[in-house]
């Protein structure tokens, strides 16, 4: 639908939606998203000239379905796939992307980062994607010099940032808000730099003793950016990799090069989002928030997590799930999502599956806490669904109907049992949703109460119950 849309903008100067929303046009993707998020045409295009909505929507990514991520709009999920060097081909990336899309990510980064012909497998992925796909390009330039630090220049990093531009891509994680200056604040980590993309910069200037080359030609990715519409998300190269390293001098010192970096980007009319940790404990995650809207003048926060612990190793899509429901609740736009094999090893379709439902409910929860205008329908729908025992429409409203099926089935499997009204967990006879109290029951309670005084003189009453 797409092609038609963006037909008459390609060869302009600057074709993203912040240039066009700043001009007062509201786009055919504008309009698209007032629909599917509630808003009015108006709200959508007024948020995304000031910056706090972003629709990431690259020329280039014709067959996408657009979406937008912003404090207006529901929370969204980000699901992470990617070939590594010892695993995975083009075929079986594709299949990842579909699995994530099934469960309801919103948006999908490519973060291969070898073993396969990484423009092949990024090609394949943007053709068979609805949703946004990010990249981070550091890893594909590192590899470009066949992981030589010493060979990798500035000109390389630019040369595979338009590339991913021309391919579709439409959000890239820049590593830009790291400085040669923040490095010494590193030390006293626990865990020291712990994203992958921040690491290559910080090698890179540790060997050449110059300035990120990212920071310093930054308003010349501006450029390639507003050609294609590309979107910023401004990498949190030092966020903390455990507890103990949340919320310190080094992320707080790229936090506020960040904000720079935002309103730099924003002179381009290019569109941005900021990165966030991480690790972080309960009692800091509202100040990340809160502080990275000061900082960035709102532009949508995008959290790894956080997780809110660091001692659970296997679970860490229910340690982060809990850190991202807060931070949902507290503004963050977008929730990239933790899989149970997160510090362990590349996930498996199983992992996909729970990391995402587990951030599917922490954005939803989110939504709720947050009173967005029916964010608590389908909820309300399903409770009503579960007090008539209507089996099979509380299996349709859930975030995962086969599983739920699957657990229901397990001990009432036959078609039976999805019109009884009770479930093995009380049985036949004993389930307390088979009490069925009518508004007449309570009317006709409420008269007897107001006769005897108080339910203190019916000692002597029994409920009267319709047979």
């Amino acid at each position: 639908m797409r092609t038609e849309w963006v037909s008459a903008r390609k060869g302009q100067a600057n074709v993203s939606q912040m240039h066009y929303a700043r001009k007062g046009v509201v786009t055919e993707e504008m309009a698209y998203v007032a629909t599917i998020e509630n808003l009015p045409e108006s709200l959508v295009m007024e948020e995304v000239a000031r910056g706090r909505m972003i629709i990431p929507a690259n020329v280039n990514h014709t067959n996408l379905e657009p979406m937008a991520i912003g404090i207006a709009s529901k929370c969204k999920v980000n699901a992470n796939i990617g070939a590594s060097p010892n695993a995975s081909d083009a075929a079986e990336e594709v299949n990842k992307l579909k699995l994530a899309v099934k469960y309801g990510a919103d948006t999908v980064m490519d973060l291969s980062t070898g073993g396969v012909n990484l423009d092949e497998v990024r090609t394949s992925i943007i053709g068979a994607s609805s949703v946004p796909i990010g990249t981070v390009p550091v890893y594909q330039a590192l590899e470009s010099v066949h992981g030589s630090i010493e060979k990798l220049d500035e000109d390389d990093f630019l040369h595979i940032i338009e590339k991913h531009c021309q391919q579709g891509v439409d959000y890239q994680t820049i590593h830009a808000g790291l400085l040669i200056e923040h490095l010494p604040k590193v030390k006293g980590r626990l865990t020291g730099i712990v994203s992958r993309g921040g690491g290559i910069l910080a090698q890179w200037m540790l060997y050449h003793h110059r300035q990120n080359p990212l920071f310093t030609r930054f308003d010349d990715i501006c450029e390639i950016f507003k050609r294609y519409d590309c979107t910023f998300s401004l990498g949190d190269s030092l966020r903390p990799g455990c507890q103990h390293d949340a919320s310190d001098a080094a992320q707080l010192a790229e936090l506020k090069t960040l904000g720079d970096l935002t309103r730099r980007a924003w002179k381009h009319d290019v569109q941005v989002m900021v990165e966030g940790p991480g690790h972080v404990p309960l009692d800091q995650i509202e100040f990340n928030v809160k502080k990275q809207m000061e900082e960035c003048n709102e532009a949508p926060f995008y959290v790894l997590g956080p997780l809110v612990t660091d001692i659970a190793p296997g679970y860490d899509h229910i340690t982060s799930a809990i850190g991202a429901a807060m931070a949902g609740w507290h503004g963050t736009a977008m929730l990239c999502y933790v899989t149970p094999k997160e510090h362990l090893g590349l996930p498996n379709a199983e992992d996909v599956r729970e990391g995402l439902i587990a951030y599917k409910i922490a954005a939803h929860a989110a939504d709720i806490a947050r009173h967005r205008p029916g964010a608590r329908d389908r909820d309300d729908e399903l409770s009503r669904a579960r007090y008539n025992f209507d089996w099979n429409k509380q299996f349709e409203l859930s975030l995962d109907p086969e599983r739920a099926k699957e657990y229901h089935d397990e001990t009432l499997p036959a078609d039976i049992y999805k019109q009884a009204e009770f479930c093995s967990m009380c049985g036949p006879k004993h389930c307390p949703m088979q009490t069925k109290i009518t508004d007449e029951d309570l009317a006709g309670l409420e008269d007897i109460l107001k006769a005897k005084g108080g339910a203190g003189e019916l000692a002597g009453v029994k409920q009267q119950k319709e047979s």
